[in-house]
């Protein structure tokens, strides 16, 4: 049986191993999806020697960076992203194998953000948060042709920090992408730290959580008549997008 999995820490509410199980059962694939629960990525090489029939990986929080020096091929767009978030395991021999990294979650959020967005008026991004995911996030973002920047609590070069955030600000930048993990499950009662009062309807909130399904930053946003959208969608289209690669040829 073909086994597939995800590495991160913690796992303790994983989107992909109830995605792909379920997707498994549902297609009759005789394959299992598993958690690697792993608090230093050097423990990748256990889980590849140990798991002799495993195919692939996602990777998630805090590894989508971390992983690329133990990888063999990283592809252009990870390469540029600056972040893996699915690996291909190619088998070569008993305890030979080539890892090949890529990154699906500009796919999937390049997908999900498209429809909703409004060129006349969505020129201009804010990424909150800048960690693996904010990378791909970034990295769509110029695709689309918008501007953006980064905003974090520390001050770095040409970014915002979320002191710094004003009405004059948020009337430029009417997208805003929470990349952070901020609002997750359990702590619902969060949100990151913006002010919320000088949204409007040219706003559009998106948020990568998806678990609560609408998070209190999106139900502020909501309340000032901003577009919102959580990062389910985003985390199928990725999901789709991994499976291809695992079963590719390559």
């Amino acid at each position: 049986m073909n086994k597939y999995g995800l590495i991160g820490f913690p796992l303790t509410h994983s989107f992909s191993a109830k995605f792909f199980t379920e997707k498994f059962a549902k297609e009759h694939i005789n394959a299992e999806y598993l958690n690697f629960e792993i608090d230093d990525i050097s423990y990748i090489r256990e889980i590849i020697y140990t798991n002799p029939q495993l195919k692939g990986l996602n990777v998630t929080i805090p590894y989508k960076e971390k992983v690329m020096p133990f990888l063999d091929e990283i592809s252009a767009e990870a390469r540029e992203i600056g972040a893996v978030n699915t690996i291909k395991i190619n088998r070569i021999a008993d305890n030979e194998y080539n890892l090949v990294g890529d990154n699906t979650d500009y796919i999937g959020f390049k997908n999900s953000i498209s429809p909703i967005l409004r060129p006349e008026i969505h020129k201009r991004a804010l990424i909150l948060g800048t960690g693996g995911a904010s990378k791909a996030v970034a990295y769509t973002l110029t695709d689309l042709g918008l501007e953006w920047k980064y905003v974090s609590r520390t001050k770095l070069k040409n970014n915002f920090t979320y002191t710094e955030l004003t009405s004059d600000i948020l009337s430029k930048y009417t997208v805003i992408i929470n990349a952070s993990p901020v609002g997750t499950f359990p702590n619902v009662d969060e949100c990151p730290s913006i002010p919320y009062e000088f949204l409007t309807s040219n706003h559009l909130l998106y948020d990568l959580v998806y678990n609560p399904a609408e998070t209190l930053f999106l139900k502020k946003g909501k309340t000032n008549g901003a577009i919102i959208k959580n990062g389910k969608e985003m985390l199928e289209l990725q999901a789709l997008a991994a499976w291809d690669i695992f079963n590719s040829k390559i």
